[in-house]
């Protein structure tokens, strides 16, 4: 028996999946969520097999809340995303239901994932996760979770981040958050006239920056305004003097 979450806030999207879901004797429904945070919660106490997942919803949105997990189930997306932002899912073998969309559509997508690779498919999700087109909202913020508690960081509160293994750790003034995520990830998605990599393993916030220290024979530091010293590579010390005009 596999065991299915719905998470989708549209109570009638989530009604059409229970209806063709009912014909499958061999799933099980053993939680039906409205937003991101009972979906983490669900999966963390279920650990279905595959969950059914709408993307723009209040709080935080359906990439936002699998960022989340520490393992990622199989998904189907049910989305009203336009076509050209589809083809991420497309690109990346996800299956997706295109709202709104038919039984025939619904038992395509379900055969789908049943001959699927699940190596296969858990490395395309990583890979959908790293370049899916972002939200608004996650332009501006970060979502973290902290001893099952589900935090959203602005990213403005953002001092330095650090690489730590396969994980980076995101320091504000008071706090650091582990996120699985790559430095080349947020060195893509933040704000350029913001953020900025001194050296492969850290990226600041220009605004916490104080100044340029030299410290060894052509080696600098950048000094921020809570005192931690950021190493400056070569060429990172070369692209924060052109950027700051110095």
């Amino acid at each position: 028996m596999k065991k299915i979450i719905i998470i989708d806030d549209e109570p009638l999207a989530r009604s059409i999946v229970i209806e063709y879901l009912q014909a499958r004797k061999d799933f099980e429904l053993v939680a039906e969520c409205n937003n991101g945070y009972e979906g983490v919660k669900a999966i963390m106490q279920h650990k279905p097999d595959l969950i059914f997942l709408d993307i723009q919803m209040p709080k935080i949105n359906g990439f936002e809340m699998l960022e989340l997990l520490d393992q990622v189930p199989s998904v189907i997306f049910a989305t009203a995303f336009d076509e050209y932002a589809i083809k991420a899912f497309e690109a990346n073998a996800v299956d997706y239901l295109l709202k709104p969309f038919s039984k025939e559509r619904f038992n395509s997508a379900i055969e789908k994932w049943l001959s699927k690779n699940k190596n296969e498919e858990e490395k395309n999700m990583e890979t959908l996760l790293e370049q899916h087109n972002k939200q608004p909202e996650e332009q501006n913020r970060i979502v973290v979770k902290v001893n099952n508690e589900i935090s959203i960081v602005p990213v403005h509160d953002i001092v330095y981040i650090e690489a730590f293994d396969d994980y980076v750790k995101l320091f504000t003034k008071d706090n650091y958050f582990l996120k699985k995520k790559t430095m080349n990830y947020y060195e893509d998605v933040l704000d350029t006239e913001l953020f900025f990599r001194t050296h492969r393993s850290y990226i600041i916030n220009l605004q916490q920056l104080t100044r340029i220290e030299p410290m060894e024979k052509n080696t600098y530091i950048a000094l921020l305004k809570n005192g931690k010293k950021i190493p400056l590579s070569r060429t990172g010390y070369a692209k924060l003097k052109e950027k700051l005009g110095i």
